[in-house]
């Protein structure tokens, strides 16, 4: 049987590995991304916030827009909320001089 997606998420460029959650999803949701292969969310992830669409180790990049947004600061699974807690962002930042 096939599964059905229960929630939806906004890639917005080819080469971003995140979403962001258009209806808040529980662990388990499949994920329909934009019409594209479903993710599972492996826990709870509330709207307007990013889904990982591939495994990211610590020191990888989160890509959002097609441009680097962030470094993962640990390791984030496929289907991962991917928020403060797991990346330190790259833009807008005056310490790093950007």
């Amino acid at each position: 049987m096939a599964a059905v997606a229960r929630g939806r998420a906004l890639r917005i460029d080819g080469r971003d590995n995140v979403a962001t959650i258009v209806e808040g999803v529980a662990a388990g949701d499949v994920v329909d991304v934009d019409g594209g292969v479903p993710v599972v969310a492996v826990e709870a992830i509330p709207a307007g916030h990013k889904v990982a669409l591939a495994d990211v180790e610590p020191g990888g990049q989160i890509v959002k827009y097609g441009e680097p947004i962030g470094v993962a600061t640990r390791s984030i699974r496929r289907g991962g909320l991917v928020h403060v807690h797991n990346v330190a962002s790259q833009r807008g930042r005056g310490d790093l001089g950007r």
